[in-house]
């Protein structure tokens, strides 16, 4: 799938200041009733800016795919407004989208061109056709039936169907899903250049956590439909970072660190040394502190997590 092809969308400019890109605004949404009811969304707030990857994260029966659902108006929310570039989402502005949502399902004797071909008669965009064949990879294929496609090569022309109508901002749910390794690497450097090259703003949902800390700017953890995380990936695993240290005697400065009531219950011995959880910004102060106490320290680094161990600390913290 090569990305070093003409542009599919017209580079657009951002502004930082401006309206969010996507908006869901105390989103509430059930299923069932009495006994058997589920509250998929619960007053669910979340703002999407313009021109970044966006991961949308959560174990089974989040409400991922319920939010989504409704972003793409197959689902209406029993309370709250769902907004798309400051404007309370209708069909009109839903067309700024470009949306694969779950499983891609095609036509299976038509071919990928004819498919993109269909689409881009109702977009008028007939001319990026072949530009988008390009740019996910099909142009070998693209006069094949559908019917003898690979998962990995319909979710490629699921993305190019989303791609066709040069949307502002597109939806993707497992974007990734059925792709060989290469391929994967290729589709994660086609969602960099749409958002960081083209200025379009990418709202991804996936399971493979170590694919969206690579491809994303910020990301939100959803369990049993309401935001337990936000923020920037580098400041996540900043924030749940830990520090260790290589000295003499472990065992002594556990009793030591045992002796400081903000400290105690945040030390814990590893990889025959200590670790501590503390704020980054207090590293400083404590190796001072330690040094000043004569503790001869051979190593020190800060640890940083991978997004699996922010996820999973703060799904099992809500469920607590």
């Amino acid at each position: 799938m090569s990305v070093q092809t003409q542009s599919v969308v017209a580079r657009r400019s951002v502004d930082p200041g401006g309206a969010a890109a996507i908006a869901f605004m105390s989103v509430s949404k059930g299923f069932g009733h009495g006994g058997g009811a589920v509250q998929a969304l619960d007053g669910l707030s979340l703002s999407i800016p313009q021109g970044v990857v966006y991961g949308l994260l959560g174990p089974n029966g989040a409400g991922k795919s319920t939010l989504l659902r409704i972003l793409a108006g197959l689902l209406r929310p029993d309370r709250g407004e769902v907004q798309i570039f400051g404007e309370t989402a209708t069909a009109t502005h839903r067309s700024r989208l470009g949306m694969l949502i779950e499983t891609p399902s095609f036509y299976p004797f038509l071919t990928a061109r004819e498919h993109l071909q269909m689409l881009a008669r109702a977009t008028g965009t007939s001319a990026l056709v072949e530009p988008v064949l390009r740019r996910i990879g099909l142009e070998k294929a693209a006069d094949k039936a559908v019917s003898g496609f690979s998962l990995g090569m319909k979710q490629r022309l699921g993305i190019g169907c989303a791609l066709i109508g040069q949307p502002e901002a597109i939806i993707l749910d497992e974007p990734t899903n059925g792709l060989d390794p290469d391929g994967i690497l290729e589709m994660r450097a086609l969602i960099h250049e749409l958002a960081h090259r083209d200025g379009l703003t990418v709202l991804l949902s996936s399971h493979l956590l170590d694919e969206v800390e690579r491809v994303c700017d910020r990301v939100a953890i959803l369990q049993r439909g309401v935001l337990v995380a936000e923020g920037a990936v580098a400041d996540l695993l900043d924030r749940d970072g830990r520090f260790w240290l290589k000295v003499e005697a472990p065992e002594a400065l556990l009793a030591r660190l045992g002796e400081l009531a903000r400290l105690g219950e945040k030390a814990e011995p590893g990889e025959g040394g200590v670790y501590v959880r503390i704020e980054r910004a207090e590293v400083p102060d404590l190796i001072l502190s330690l040094a000043n106490a004569g503790v001869r320290i051979h190593e020190a680094k800060w640890i940083k997590p991978d997004l699996e161990t922010v996820f999973l600390s703060e799904t099992r913290e809500a469920r607590s």
